[in-house]
């Protein structure tokens, strides 16, 4: 069968750019980059089948003057002629996607349709729209084989299980138990960066002349914060990958000197990452590594951040949240304001340059905005990122504000537009946090 796997566009909502003073604009990031992990992992589940993955994210950096969503997909199902589209979905990329299982009914109305992602992990119901025939939660390389095998076979896919297909136009949930799949051990698949070989030249980040990739060495995460959906989304469990497993696939990537390592938080069990590091270096690998390390293990394990500089770490995503300890209280960070400084310490002794991250609250006012300033000011990192704290859907902070949210369109939650009301005027809100983004020592934006 031909089967055909859509990475969806980003979403175009940015009101922090929109609003943000002309000369910080420059500096507002603009778009996530890198190969889509998950639809690769899925292609090498089914490799047995006629497989095309196409990154519309890539195509669009490409080609800017590429045409709209839905000629592109109507020019992409035409020419491949699939039986099965799929496509990942997060949040913020929900009406898109809907919109590709939309277009490819219209071309053919017998290509199965399937959702699967984060926001099908999630909040699967969500799918309600006719064009999307089956949803798979969870991790599902092995659930998508099993649905595959099913339709070529012309079995009812009611037989699969842990999947929700549509039946007389509503979603249902077939019954079962899907088989257990370990996607960091024994199950875990190497993946064939080839399928986005025409989009590699898009995969960099900032002024890099390298492309980057990404490489995961675990899933899921031990941390509850409030904001966050990846613990919610592995119910609170944390799966780590071997060393050599990662060592192996570092080896197998010399078209990207860059990795960046896709994990909710790199470093968590101190000895697999010091073994993990005294093998990149035995190895002889060399790569400039990108890593979220959360605040409160630099400033408590700076041992093992100077191992990992040496290894070829160069820059990390360190989420700072807030400055105010009864904030990250609330967010059940587990991580006081005073490791945010401890860590820039490390970090930059070690020449690791950082990006701090902050999430601003929807009630901030103009004092507040000062005092922020002031604080991100006195412990300046070269990279810096002021967000929206957002209500994303399938986490705590959804749950407990929810009836605060006046804006419900998803294309908006993507942590860059405010879906509440706020205190101070929208625009002014959107134009302030906008302008935080001046606060940093570097040039660039990563």
């Amino acid at each position: 069968m031909k089967v055909l796997l859509i990475n969806p566009p980003r979403s175009p909502e940015n009101n922090i750019l929109k609003f943000a003073p002309a000369a910080a604009k420059q500096f507002i990031h603009k778009k996530l980059i890198g190969p889509p992990l998950g639809l690769l992992t899925i292609a090498a589940v089914v490799n047995d089948h006629d497989v095309v993955v196409f990154d519309i994210k890539g195509e669009y950096d490409l080609n800017p003057a590429a045409p709209p969503l839905r000629k592109l997909v109507k020019e992409l199902v035409e020419r491949y002629r699939p039986d099965v589209v799929g496509v990942t979905v997060i949040t913020s990329e929900f009406n898109d996607s809907v919109t590709i299982c939309q277009v490819a009914k219209e071309v053919n109305p017998t290509i199965m349709t399937v959702a699967g992602g984060l926001h099908a992990t999630l909040l699967p119901f969500d799918f309600s729209d006719p064009s999307v025939d089956v949803v798979i939660p969870g991790q599902c390389p092995q659930i998508f084989r099993e649905l595959m095998r099913a339709k070529e076979a012309g079995i009812p896919l009611e037989s699969v299980a842990g999947i929700l297909i549509r039946q007389q136009g509503v979603l249902t949930r077939t019954r079962g138990k899907p088989s257990s799949w370990d996607a960091t051990g024994g199950d875990f698949l190497a993946i064939d960066r080839g399928h986005l070989a025409k989009w590699i030249s898009t995969y960099k980040v900032g002024n890099s002349p390298d492309p980057s990739t990404y490489v995961f060495t675990s899933l899921g995460c031990p941390y509850k914060c409030t904001f966050c959906s990846i613990w919610t989304q592995f119910r609170g469990k944390f799966h780590q990958r071997t060393v050599e497993s990662l060592i192996k696939e570092l080896q197998s990537i010399p078209e990207y000197p860059v990795v960046r390592f896709a994990d909710a938080n790199t470093v968590v069990d101190m000895q697999f990452m010091n073994h993990l590091f005294d093998r990149i270096v035995d190895e002889r690998i060399e790569k400039i590594l990108v890593m979220d390390i959360r605040a409160d293990v630099a400033a408590n394990h700076p041992e093992i951040i100077a191992k990992m500089a040496k290894g070829g770490l160069k820059v990390v995503i360190c989420g700072f949240e807030s400055f105010r300890d009864e904030e990250l209280l609330r967010y059940k960070k587990e991580s006081p304001a005073a490791d945010n400084q401890k860590a820039i310490e490390v970090f930059h002794e070690h020449g690791i340059m950082v990006r701090g991250n902050y999430v601003i609250p929807f009630d901030y006012d103009e004092d507040d905005f000062r005092a922020l300033a002031d604080y991100s000011s006195a412990n300046p990192v070269v990279y810096a990122g002021y967000t929206i704290l957002s209500p994303m859907p399938g986490t705590v902070y959804y749950q407990q504000i929810k009836d605060k949210i006046i804006d419900h369109n998803y294309n908006k939650y993507n942590f860059f537009n405010a879906v509440t009301r706020t205190t101070l005027p929208y625009e002014e809100f959107h134009e302030r946090v906008g302008g935080l983004w001046l606060i940093k020592k570097g040039t660039d934006v990563i």
